[in-house]
């Protein structure tokens, strides 16, 4: 099977489960190390020719990170794509397995099965503590609603400001970020690559946690151990 992957978490999900069965992959998928994949472009902007001229059986995306004009031409052309839509923890896990066990015929992966329990042997939390979470800057974004991050950092105690904003990724002045009301502000570094010098000075009256994005935001053989390192950077 010969299988191109549109988003960088299912990419290391595919490639750490087959090696060899990943022919084509884009330019932001940076795991595993030393992946010899193809390389067709952006999540946003793939280089459908490309795509094709790899023949793949199966083509792999989802519905936030990737553009349907894109999707809908690799359909035109015949060739089969797999959209997963992952808002929760609990959606990633039925999605890897769709797309590793379903669609591509390969036995469930015991890091699968590591994450599960993982995520399963958290203790409970304590009082959540409310946090803003900026995901970019220049304008200020924030995570809003129904967002795969948000519904890990709940799980760790971490209640989201803006959890119920209409808004999945809403953008919010930094004054009025300031005055939510919040115990916590989140950095992640990724998408906006927030660190110990660029981030924590806009919000001198709250603890900062500067958190690995690719623990926060990935779905994939990181899950196995992002309750471990996201619990110790929240502390």
């Amino acid at each position: 099977m010969r299988v191109v992957s549109l988003v960088p978490s299912l990419t290391e999900a595919v490639a750490v489960t087959a090696p060899g069965l990943l022919v084509g992959a884009t330019d932001w998928c940076t795991h595993p190390a030393g992946l010899a994949a193809a390389r067709i472009g952006g999540t946003k902007n793939p280089d459908v020719p490309a795509v094709l001229a790899l023949r793949p059986d199966l083509v792999v995306a989802n519905e936030e990170e990737n553009r349907e004009p894109d999707l809908a031409a690799l359909r035109a052309a015949g060739t089969e794509v797999l959209v997963t839509e992952i808002r929760t923890l609990d959606q990633a896990f039925e999605e890897l397995d769709r797309v590793l066990v379903t669609a591509c015929g390969l036995a469930r992966p015991r890091w699968l099965d590591e994450a599960e329990a993982a995520w399963a042997e958290l203790p409970p939390p304590r009082a959540p503590r409310r946090a803003i979470i900026p995901v970019w800057r220049r304008p200020w974004m924030v995570l809003g609603r129904d967002t795969f991050a948000g519904d890990l950092l709940a799980r760790l105690g971490v209640e989201n400001v803006y959890a119920g904003h209409a808004e999945r990724y809403p953008r919010i002045p930094l004054d009025v970020l300031g005055a939510a009301g919040a115990d916590l502000v989140v950095l992640p570094d990724e998408p906006y690559r927030f660190t110990a010098d660029d981030g924590p000075e806009a919000f001198p009256a709250l603890p900062a946690a500067l958190v690995d994005g690719r623990y926060l935001t990935w779905y994939g053989p990181s899950l196995v151990r992002a309750p471990a390192v996201l619990r110790a950077a929240l502390r």
